[in-house]
């Protein structure tokens, strides 16, 4: 039998868009789930990166224009630390996480420091979503979803998902205009 010619139409216009509803309704589970990217190696298409369990992985210092050293990863993304997880533990996590995605580290990974980069203020702390975080003198540290290229410094000093984010020195001091 042929469908009349109204439904002929609309079947083929809802067969693409339930494939999109089903694409998108996917991808929001996954992030509901609290999943946010593991950051410690390599960059996604998206900008989140990703680690294979059992890397290394490398915290580099580099200097970018135009706020000078700071902190990056292996793949030259600038670090930053989050002010209200206050000089001790990790606290943006769910959709302040998919925005800035902490420096994870596998299980079993070894972290290194990279020119640089003072060797005894690298650590982990836990994450409440799970695994460890990379901190830098006791600061966990996180890359940036709006520095979608290597060397972007877009987050510097801006108030976001709940407090003020800056760059990390080698120094293990934030890159603040104020009070830390």
């Amino acid at each position: 039998m042929i469908p009349p010619a109204g439904r002929w139409r609309f079947g083929l216009l809802a067969i693409p868009s339930l494939l999109v509803l089903a694409g998108l309704a996917a991808g929001c589970s996954s992030a509901a789930a609290g999943s946010a990217p593991d950051t410690a190696g390599s960059r996604s298409s998206s900008g989140a990166a990703t680690s294979a369990g059992g890397s290394a992985v490398t915290i580099d210092a580099r200097s970018l224009k135009p706020v000078g050293k700071v902190l990056v990863n292996s793949q030259g993304y600038a670090l930053y630390m989050f002010q209200p997880d206050q000089h001790r533990q990790v606290t943006c996590t769910g959709l302040c996480a998919a925005t800035w995605p902490p420096v994870k580290i596998a299980h079993g990974a070894k972290l290194s420091a990279g020119p640089g980069v003072q060797a005894s203020l690298l650590g982990t702390d836990p994450n409440p979503a799970g695994g460890d975080v990379v901190t830098y003198d006791g600061w966990p540290l996180y890359t940036y979803s709006g520095d979608v290229q290597p060397g972007q410094v877009t987050g510097q000093a801006i108030d976001l998902n709940g407090g003020d984010w800056y760059l990390m020195r080698p120094s293990g001091q934030p890159l603040s205009t104020g009070p830390q």
